[in-house]
């Protein structure tokens, strides 16, 4: 019985000390994010909301907003942890208090709280690693099939349905902007933007070449094919950065946007493609009915990615924003996905490695891109 005692004791102060030792991480994280700063930046953010006259300006607007959500994205988490390690606290006193079957519980509910407590300091760690310029924008995407034909287009399509379910998991919203249907299936090209807190930031740790290994559907002989496809980011900016776009610069063509068909069919040619002669970037939409609303998203995508270049030939670092400068093909890829003879996925950028291919592709991104920002924050 004394032994039996010893033991529960023990077991007690072993729970108690991993709650001490939660209590100064909560302190030390504090510091590290900022939080007092960021809180009271924060209430400014949501006073300047609630101002009677905030929408008059919808562009500025929207970078509040923004400037807002990127805020919370570090106060909340840190609040909701200190709210768990105090549950704890109480979870592990009301423990102290119980005998048997009770204390047992209440032992693992305060162990329950600890591991939520561990979910919420690797949120705010990975917020920490995104302190670019950027960051906390939303971003333009395009993917465009490389060497592998048809069954490169087929890849296009699996990688978009994938970077929508991720965008799905963060709560984002993925607005299509234009696609290139392939000959027999998927797509040569797709651009779409993703709206949401850190979206650039978290997505421009995939701009590179993806490479798929698989069975094709598309072959009579069942052989195996080797496929590629690119993925590019370009941070969307605000109106507060100037980037010039001369009108004789530009290359305007309209065309019908593409559908099912039907009664509803675009009867007309909204869709509108931007070409800018001096640098080669074209950009197209042809979400919207209106030409007029195609040509102002369109202009947006073409600032943010001259901006982008604009940049890139300041550094002579032409590479750093567009991935797609890297031959699409062989040697090039950033990570494999591997569907026979064995599964696996494969950044080879930072050797993180998992044999679930099926739920990469089903969005289950995060421990690649966190692997990622932790490998350039290092």
């Amino acid at each position: 019985m004394a032994e039996e005692k010893k033991e529960r004791l023990l077991e007690t102060e072993e729970v108690r000390q991993k709650v001490a030792d939660l209590k100064v991480r909560v302190g030390e994280m504090a510091e590290y994010v900022k939080v007092a700063e960021r809180r009271e930046k924060l209430a400014e953010l949501e006073a300047m909301q609630a101002g009677a006259d905030f929408w008059n300006n919808q562009n500025k607007a929207r970078e509040i907003i923004a400037q807002t959500n990127a805020e919370r994205a570090y106060v909340i988490p840190y609040d909701s942890l200190v709210k768990t390690v105090e549950d704890a606290e109480v979870m592990l006193e009301l423990a102290a208090m119980e005998e048997g079957e009770a204390r047992e519980t209440a032992l693992k509910d305060t162990l329950a709280e600890c591991a939520k407590a561990e979910g919420y300091f690797g949120k705010l760690r990975l917020q920490s690693l995104l302190g670019g310029k950027f960051d906390q924008c939303n971003v333009f995407v395009k993917l465009h099939a490389g060497q592998g034909g048809t069954e490169a287009c087929d890849w296009v399509a699996m990688l978009y349905r994938m970077y929508q379910r991720y965008a799905e998991m963060q709560g984002w919203k993925v607005e299509e902007y234009d696609t290139q249907p392939g000959e027999e299936a998927g797509y040569k090209d797709v651009y779409f933007r993703v709206e949401g807190s850190y979206a650039f930031g978290m997505l421009k740790a995939e701009r590179g070449i993806h490479r798929l290994v698989r069975i094709s559907p598309f072959d009579a002989n069942k052989r195996r094919q080797t496929s590629f496809a690119s993925m590019e980011t370009v941070a969307e900016i605000n109106d507060d950065i100037e980037v010039e776009i001369k009108d004789e610069d530009l290359r305007i063509d309209t065309y019908r946007s593409g559908g099912a068909g039907g009664q509803h069919v675009n009867k007309t040619d909204s869709a509108v493609r931007l070409t800018h002669l001096p640098t080669g970037i074209v950009v197209a939409c042809q979400k919207e009915r209106s030409q007029h609303m195609n040509k102002e998203k369109a202009m947006n995508m073409l600032k943010a990615q001259l901006y982008e270049y604009y940049e890139d030939q300041k550094k002579a670092e032409m590479d750093r924003f567009y991935g797609a400068k890297s031959e699409n093909g062989w040697g090039s890829q950033i990570r494999s996905y591997v569907f026979c003879p064995y599964t696996m996925v494969k950044d080879l950028r930072t050797e993180h490695e998992t044999s679930d291919v099926n739920r990469v592709m089903d969005g289950d991104l995060q421990p690649f891109i966190e692997a990622w920002l932790q490998m350039k924050a290092k």
